[in-house]
C-alpha cells in the first residue's frame, strides 16, 4: 500500500470526526442555497436582498432563543424558511419541528417547497441519502437526516405537538392558526414546550398580520425584547430611517401627486427629502436593521451593536418587521396602483381588499374602525376637579383590582355610590418584585390605607381583587390564603362566552411545590368581557347618577390610553357571529385593573343593594353634620404611599362598614358569606 492509499483511508475514516468550519445561515445560503423551478418564479441560485440576510443571521444566532418575523408578502421569507431548515440539517445537525396552520397546509408545504429545495441543494445529499427512496424515514410528516430529524406537523390538533423532542421549532403563517389549540393553549405557547432543555433552543414564528389584537403575530412581535426595522440612510441626510407607509396625518412616508402613482416618493422623516426608488436601491446595501430607539443595530457581519457602535450581547427574544416596498420585488408605483384601487372599492362599501392591501402589502394588522370602543381623549375631557386620594361626597364603598406584573404591582381603586354610581379614587404602581415575599407587603400596606372624605371619616378598602394569570400565580395564592377574611380575592379571567362577572370559585390546594394544602385558597372566575361589555356601557351614561362614571383631572394620560385599549368587534366562531374583545395597544393593566374591581363590587353584592340598603350604608358612612355634631375638619388627600407604604388601620377593612351600621348583616350585604 503507498502513502496516498494510506492517506486516503486515514482521510476516509476521520471523515465522521470532520467539523465545518462555522458559518452563518446568509452565508451557508450563499454558498448551497438553490430556488427549485417548483416554488420560484426563475430557477437559479439563490442571492438574498441585504434585508433578507439580517433575517437569516438572526435565525442562526445561537444567542437568540426567539425570532418573530412580521412582514407581508412577496418578501421571501418561505425561502428563508426552507434554507434554515437545510442550514440546521446540514451545518448544525440539529432536530427541527415545522407547523403549518393544517394538516393540509404541512402536506403541501412538504411536497411543493421542501422536497423541491432537498432535491436541488445539492448539499443536502450529503445528510439524506434516503430522498427518493420509498422509505419510513422519508414521509410527508417526517425527513430523517444523518445526525438529525425534520418533523412536519399541521397546528390545528394538540397531539401533533405532543412527544417531540427539537432544538429548533418554526411556526409558519403563526396568524393562521386556531388561538388556542384544543383548549391546550396557544400554539406558539406548545410549540414553546418542545425546544425546552435543547442546548440552543429556537423557536421561529413568521406570518402576515390578520385582525388587530386577534393576531398571534403582532402579540409576540409586542413581547419581544426589541423590535427591529430595515432602515436605509438618506440619500440627502444620511440619517437612517425606515420606509414607511405614511398616511394623511404623516409628513413623511409614500407621497405622490394628483393621484398619479407614477410621482410616487418616500419623503425622508429627518429632512423632508424625496427618495424614489430607484435612489432606495442605489443606498440600500449600506441598510441595517435598528430598533426604532437606536439602542440595538445589527451588523452585516452578523454582529450586534449598541448606538455608540460598542458591540453588545444580543437580545433572546427579537421581532423583525419587513413589508413589500423594502424589496423590488414590486414597484413603489405598484402598490400605490393597489392602494387607490382598494380605496375605491371601500367607498362603495366594500372593504376587503383594503384588508388584503394591509395584511400583505404593508404587513400590518387590520383594525376595523366601525368596531366598538371608548376614546381616551374624550374620557379625559370629563374629567373633574376632586383629587386623587380622597372620596368625594356621595362615594360610599371602596373597592381595588390589582394587576401582578414582572416587576410592580398596578393597582386601581375604584369607588362605588347609589346605582353603581363610580369613582376613580386612586391608580397606584408599586414597583416589587412579586417572587420576594417581602415586597408583597407594600401591597398590603396600601391596601389597608384609608381615604379621607369630602364628609365623614375615612374609608378603607371593602374588597380587592388579585389576578393569577401572570408569572406569579402561587404567590398570589400564597398572599390571598391568609387575607380572604378581609374580602381579598385571587380571580383569573376568562373570556368564555355568557360567564357572569362573578363566575364560580374553585379550590386550588396544591402549591408551587406541588405539596397539597389542607385549607387551599378560592380562585374566582372571572368573566371579562360581560365586565367589560358593562363598564363600557356605563361610559355611555351622560349625566351623573346611576351608572355614570367619574374621573379625577389628576390622572396621567397613560391611564385613559390603559383603559381605552380594547376595542369590542364581531367575529365568526364556532357558536357564529359573537362580538369580542380585542387589544389595539399593548398595555391594558388598567382595564384589568377595573375590571377585577367590577369583580370585587359584584363579590359585596352591590348591583343587589336597594334604596333602603344605600341609605343605612351612606348615613353610616357620610353622616349629615347636625347642630350637635362637630364639623369634620377638611382632611388633605391621602399621600400616594412610599415603598414601603405605611401601614393602614390594624382593623380588617371588610369588617369597618358592619361595625358602623351596629346591624345584623341584610341578605346580600357586606357580611354575606362568599
Amino acid at each position: 500500500m503507498d502513502l496516498s492509499e494510506i492517506r486516503r483511508a486515514l482521510a476516509a475514516g476521520l471523515q465522521p470526526l470532520r467539523v465545518e468550519e462555522p458559518l452563518r445561515l446568509s452565508e451557508w445560503a450563499d454558498k448551497h442555497f438553490y430556488l427549485s423551478a417548483e416554488s420560484s418564479y426563475v430557477e437559479q441560485r439563490w442571492e438574498a436582498y441585504p434585508p433578507q440576510v439580517g433575517i437569516m443571521d438572526v435565525i442562526s444566532d445561537d444567542r437568540v432563543r426567539e425570532v418573530t418575523v412580521r412582514k407581508s408578502a412577496r418578501v421571501g421569507y418561505t425561502k428563508i424558511l426552507l434554507a434554515a431548515i437545510g442550514y440546521f440539517a446540514h451545518h448544525k445537525r440539529r432536530n427541527q419541528g415545522l407547523w403549518q396552520p393544517t394538516d393540509d397546509d404541512a402536506d403541501e408545504f412538504c411536497k411543493t417547497e421542501l422536497e423541491p429545495m432537498l432535491r436541488d441543494v445539492k448539499a443536502m445529499a450529503d445528510v439524506f441519502p434516503e430522498f427518493l427512496a420509498k422509505h419510513k424515514h422519508n414521509t410527508l410528516r417526517q425527513k430523517v437526516f444523518l445526525g438529525s430529524t425534520l418533523y412536519l406537523r399541521g397546528g390545528k390538533a394538540a397531539k401533533n405537538y405532543r412527544r417531540l423532542t427539537l432544538d429548533v421549532a418554526y411556526l409558519d403563517e403563526l396568524s393562521g392558526f386556531d388561538r388556542n389549540i384544543e383548549k391546550e393553549g396557544a400554539p406558539d405557547a406548545l410549540a414553546a414546550k418542545r425546544v425546552e432543555g435543547a442546548t440552543f433552543p429556537k423557536l421561529v414564528a413568521g406570518s402576515t398580520p390578520k385582525i388587530k389584537g386577534l393576531c398571534l403575530i403582532d402579540q409576540r412581535a409586542e413581547q419581544a425584547d426589541v423590535l427591529l426595522k430595515w432602515m436605509v440612510p438618506c440619500p440627502h441626510c444620511e440619517e437612517y430611517h425606515p420606509l414607511t407607509w405614511g398616511g394623511p396625518k404623516e409628513h413623511h412616508g409614500m407621497k405622490w401627486l394628483d393621484g398619479d402613482p407614477s410621482t410616487v416618493r418616500h419623503v425622508c422623516p429627518h429632512c423632508g427629502g424625496l427618495m424614489t426608488q430607484a435612489d432606495y436601491l442605489s443606498v440600500w446595501r449600506r441598510g441595517q436593521w435598528r430598533s426604532v430607539d437606536g439602542h440595538w443595530r445589527l451588523g452585516g457581519d452578523g454582529r450586534w451593536y449598541d448606538a455608540a457602535g460598542v458591540e453588545v450581547y444580543p437580545p433572546e427574544r427579537v421581532a423583525m418587521d419587513l413589508w413589500t416596498a423594502c424589496l423590488p420585488i414590486a414597484s413603489w408605483q405598484q402598490i400605490v396602483t393597489e392602494f387607490l384601487a382598494a380605496v375605491e372599492k371601500s367607498k362603495a362599501g366594500d372593504k376587503t381588499a383594503l384588508q388584503t392591501f394591509v395584511n400583505t402589502t404593508l404587513g400590518e394588522a387590520w383594525e376595523d374602525d366601525e368596531g366598538e370602543r371608548a376614546d381616551e381623549h374624550e374620557l379625559a375631557k370629563r374629567a373633574e376637579a376632586y383629587p386623587l386620594r380622597r372620596v368625594p361626597s356621595g362615594c360610599l364603598v371602596l373597592v381595588a383590582g390589582i394587576d401582578v406584573q414582572d416587576n410592580r404591582f398596578e393597582v386601581v381603586v375604584w369607588g362605588f355610590g347609589r346605582g353603581e354610581e363610580m369613582w376613580v379614587i386612586d391608580y397606584q404602581i408599586l414597583a416589587a418584585n412579586p417572587a420576594d415575599e417581602r415586597d408583597w407587603q407594600k401591597l398590603d400596606a396600601y391596601l389597608m390605607t384609608r381615604f379621607p372624605q369630602e364628609r365623614g371619616p375615612g374609608l378603607g378598602i371593602e374588597a380587592a381583587a388579585i389576578d393569577t394569570g401572570g408569572h406569579f400565580t402561587h404567590q398570589v395564592y400564597n398572599y390571598v390564603r391568609m387575607r380572604e377574611r378581609r374580602r381579598i380575592a385571587a380571580v383569573k379571567g376568562s373570556n368564555r362566552y355568557g360567564l357572569d362577572i362573578k363566575g364560580r370559585a374553585t379550590k386550588q390546594d396544591v402549591n408551587f411545590a406541588g405539596k397539597i394544602i389542607p385549607r387551599g385558597v378560592k380562585v374566582w372566575e372571572v368573566g371579562t368581557d360581560t365586565a367589560k361589555d358593562l363598564f363600557f356601557g356605563r361610559l355611555k351614561v351622560a349625566e351623573p347618577g346611576p351608572g355614570y362614571v367619574h374621573f379625577s383631572r389628576d390622572l396621567p394620560d397613560e391611564f385613559y390610553r390603559q383603559l381605552t385599549a380594547e376595542q369590542r368587534l364581531k367575529q365568526k366562531t364556532a357558536r357564529g357571529e359573537q362580538y369580542v374583545w380585542v387589544k389595539r395597544r399593548a398595555r391594558n393593566e388598567v382595564l384589568d385593573c377595573t375590571v377585577y374591581a367590577l369583580f370585587a363590587a359584584q363579590l359585596l353584592d352591590l348591583h343587589r343593594y336597594t334604596a333602603a340598603m344605600w341609605d343605612r350604608l351612606e348615613a353610616a358612612v357620610q353622616p349629615e353634620p347636625d347642630l350637635f355634631t362637630e364639623a369634620p375638619r377638611a382632611e388633605q388627600p391621602a399621600p400616594a404611599p412610599a415603598a414601603p407604604a405605611v401601614a393602614g388601620p390594624t382593623v380588617p377593612p371588610a369588617t369597618q362598614i358592619q361595625s358602623r351600621l351596629r346591624a345584623p348583616a341584610v341578605a346580600g350585604g357586606f357580611a354575606r358569606e362568599w
